[in-house]
């Protein structure tokens, strides 16, 4: 097997902007195409447009094909409506998260789940694997897509433009099927951005048709395209979680303050229930550390795996470090004691190269826009 990163259909358009590629997940992606600091103020103030056909998507069709995402999910996908989707995750037996993942129903018995990039294949073989004996059919429909999405407050009004698909009547999680810039796609409200905003789902011979007519859609309400530095950057002053930052193995969805995607009400068994339910147990008696927000008062910035100290011991681990463009200073993700997890506990500092630096103790998310 070759170890060349993959490419996606629109790898030689993101050569002619000039992106800077990077290795993501085994594909080569747009890092970014001028500054990533440009990038993230344009989604947060205008708009901007993202490939994100690295993702991986896989099909779930058949009579049971509800029956096999309850068994095989931590979430209850008997209760995503036609049109809708849910954010939801896969477990191990022992509870540990192998995905967060969407699932969408895109039909009376078809749903479409999208799993993280590096996880596509562990995703894909747990769902084959935990569908035996059930009347569904589970297919590996990652080189069917490519995936776009326009994010930011204009991003309505730009897509609006290109389809006449009912927008105003989508709400936040749902997806319709319908025809953007005269090429079919499945049309999502989702996005990892903590804006509004649309991702599109078409053929991958459709995908350059249809970034060019956004762009060009764009061009007045200040668009830009952006690649994976700044949607890192956005979804953490979103407090959403990354896969291998915040959810890993060694952590259940309990441990990540996400319990409330496990359904334990839902009809049948589904894998790491008795895990989960333990797990569920310790965090209502006091989880030991929580997800935290930091926020730094000087301009030195953490990243993955400096520790959290408080007078001198270390009491947690960053899991995601940035600078913030939005709030103009460093910040960070982190799993603390519970004893250091109130936001304004004093003392809290981040080791960075020896230097333990101050930091505030926040409430995540950090950034939430204004409906």
């Amino acid at each position: 097997m070759s170890n060349a990163p993959r490419h996606t259909a629109l790898d030689a358009l993101h050569r002619s902007l000039g992106a800077t590629m990077t290795d993501f997940a085994g594909w080569d992606m747009p890092l970014r195409y001028g500054s990533e600091r440009d990038e993230h103020n344009a989604v947060r103030t205008r708009a901007g447009l993202f490939d994100l056909s690295h993702m991986g998507e896989i099909t779930v069709t058949g009579p049971q094909a509800v029956g096999l995402l309850n068994h095989a999910l931590v979430g209850n996908i008997g209760t995503v409506g036609a049109g809708r989707a849910r954010y939801t995750m896969i477990c191990r037996e022992d509870g540990g998260i192998l995905d967060d993942l969407i699932v969408y129903r895109t039909g009376d018995t078809e749903y479409l789940v999208v799993a993280n990039a590096g996880n596509a294949q562990t995703v894909l073989d747990a769902l084959l694997e935990r569908a035996a004996g059930f009347d569904a059919e589970v297919r590996d429909d990652r080189d069917a897509y490519a995936l776009i999405a326009v994010q930011g407050p204009e991003s309505p009004g730009i897509l609006k433009a290109v389809t006449d698909a009912d927008l105003d009547g989508l709400k936040y999680y749902a997806g319709l099927p319908g025809t953007v810039a005269g090429v079919p796609a499945l049309i999502a409200r989702t996005g990892y951005t903590g804006e509004d905003g649309f991702e599109l789902f078409v053929a991958p011979e459709h995908a350059e048709t249809l970034w060019r007519a956004l762009t060009d859609a764009g061009a007045g309400a200040g668009l830009v395209p952006c690649g994976l530095s700044c949607r890192d950057t956005l979804r953490l002053e979103a407090g959403m979680p990354l896969y291998g930052n915040e959810l890993t193995t060694a952590l259940t969805p309990f441990d990540a303050g996400l319990g409330r995607v496990v359904k334990f009400e839902k009809d049948g068994d589904f894998v790491g229930r008795e895990a989960l339910a333990a797990a569920a147990e310790r965090a209502a008696a006091k989880a030991p550390r929580k997800l935290v927000g930091l926020v730094a008062e000087g301009r030195r910035v953490p990243r993955a795996g400096f520790a959290v100290v408080a007078d001198g011991v270390v009491i947690g681990e960053v899991t995601s470090g940035a600078p913030s463009p939005t709030l103009g200073k460093p910040i960070a993700m982190a799993y603390v004691d519970t004893a250091h997890a109130e936001p304004g506990t004093p003392g809290v500092g981040v080791d960075i190269r020896g230097t333990h630096e101050p930091y505030e103790v926040v409430a995540l998310p950090f950034y939430k826009r204004q409906k």
